[in-house]
């Protein structure tokens, strides 16, 4: 069984300082590229420096990783080792943000296996598509989503009993899920609605409020739509 120190020796002894240099500088831009990308198709309130950061430096230590490795089948099973200890914990958990972690990923196996060239086209030609996606709003819904919560008693029958002032604020509306609160005392009941551009928010809340006996009632953006 060979050790760390005897794997790093004969896996640097395949490849020269230059190599390792000027992978490094490869990747050092790629990742430049993929976290303005990143900062580029993402709104102020979402964008956090610590995870551009991240994208920067992640392709250069996944080709440096490789490039130690090299062919060795037992030091394979070691870079398996490594990405199992990577845990999404950060305020980033969206499916957009572990997409650009796997972009990131993706270059730097690329570069790791000298492959610079596939490694630069597939990162100009992603980078394209992505800020195409995001100037042609594609997949941006046309009306914002709201999430609506309203408080009820127990012993209120809720069976449709929103659905008229619902159908007169809202182009469209579901209901979303059901809960119990304060020890079963009270339900809770969350619809995912479309509100008619001209409706008056606050007269929505107040016709809802006769309706579940003057209890919360919380109106809140659930998805935003182009204006974003």
């Amino acid at each position: 069984m060979l050790d760390l120190s005897e794997i790093l020796t004969k896996s640097m002894g395949e490849i020269s300082i230059s190599h390792v240099i000027v992978t490094m500088v490869i990747t050092i831009i790629l990742g430049l590229m993929i976290g303005y990308t990143y900062k580029l198709t993402t709104d102020v309130v979402n964008y956090a420096q610590a995870f551009f950061h991240t994208l920067l430096m992640l392709p250069t230590l996944i080709a440096l990783i490789v490039m130690l490795i090299g062919s060795n089948v037992m030091s394979a099973f070691s870079l398996a080792g490594v990405f199992s200890i990577i845990r999404f914990r950060s305020i980033q958990t969206g499916p957009k943000d572990i997409s650009f972690i796997l972009f990131t990923a993706a270059v730097g196996l690329a570069c790791g296996g000298n492959c610079d060239l596939y490694a630069a086209v597939f990162t100009v030609i992603f980078c394209i598509v992505i800020l195409v996606f995001r100037a042609a709003k594609l997949g941006v819904p046309k009306k914002n989503v709201y999430l609506l919560k309203i408080t009820i008693p127990e012993n209120l029958n809720f069976k449709g009993i929103f659905d008229e002032i619902l159908d007169e604020y809202s182009s469209n509306y579901s209901l979303t899920k059901i809960k119990t609160a304060d020890m079963g005392s009270v339900f809770e009941l969350s619809y995912d609605i479309e509100l008619k551009d001209d409706m008056d928010t606050k007269e929505f809340i107040d016709k809802v409020r006769c309706k579940n006996g003057n209890l919360t009632v919380m109106l809140s953006l659930a998805a935003a739509g182009p204006q974003q």
